[in-house]
């Protein structure tokens, strides 16, 4: 069986580590046999890993509506040239509901779109817990917000097969 590679890259900002803790929800959905995955935050992300990912979930805290500085930077400098092809998705963190982070999603989203990604979350799609954009959850991830990271994991993993198992 041939193996694929998703990287899970975060920047988590909180003393309480919300967007690290959604980033092993999502790994937690991803973990399936045939995917070799790895979380990553910006300090320690490995760039030759995620170029030989079939697949790249990105996370950022919710800044005004927007992702943090840190992973725009990242969008910016280091996908450029290295992701074309590849599956991308999202997931935000944010301290309150309804604080802009569908907005935050689409940053990355637009981001990953402009460097050639095919952006997939599996939206209403695939059933529940409906993941729209990507993942949000209020705080660190419980009860549907973990569902979701959780559910996002899963929809990336099982899309890999079906684009790159052929």
């Amino acid at each position: 069986m041939k193996e694929f590679k998703i990287s899970i890259i975060y920047h988590s900002d909180s003393d309480d580590k919300n967007t690290e803790k959604m980033a092993l929800c999502v790994l937690e959905g991803c973990a399936m046999k045939g995917i070799n995955v790895r979380v990553m935050s910006l300090d320690e992300y490995d760039k030759a890993f995620m170029c030989d990912s079939q697949a790249i979930i990105i996370g950022s805290p919710n800044w005004d509506g927007t992702c943090c500085w840190q992973i725009k930077r990242f969008l910016d400098t280091e996908l450029k040239g290295n992701v074309a092809g590849k599956l991308g998705a999202a997931f935000i963190s944010q301290n309150q509901a309804g604080g802009g982070g569908s907005f935050a999603l689409m940053s990355i989203i637009a981001a990953e779109l402009i460097h050639g990604m095919l952006i997939y979350s599996g939206g209403i799609s695939s059933g529940r817990p409906f993941t729209h954009f990507g993942a949000i959850s209020t705080k660190a991830p419980v009860d549907n917000d973990r569902e979701c990271c959780v559910k996002l994991g899963q929809n990336i993993a099982l899309k890999v097969f079906e684009l790159f198992g052929k």
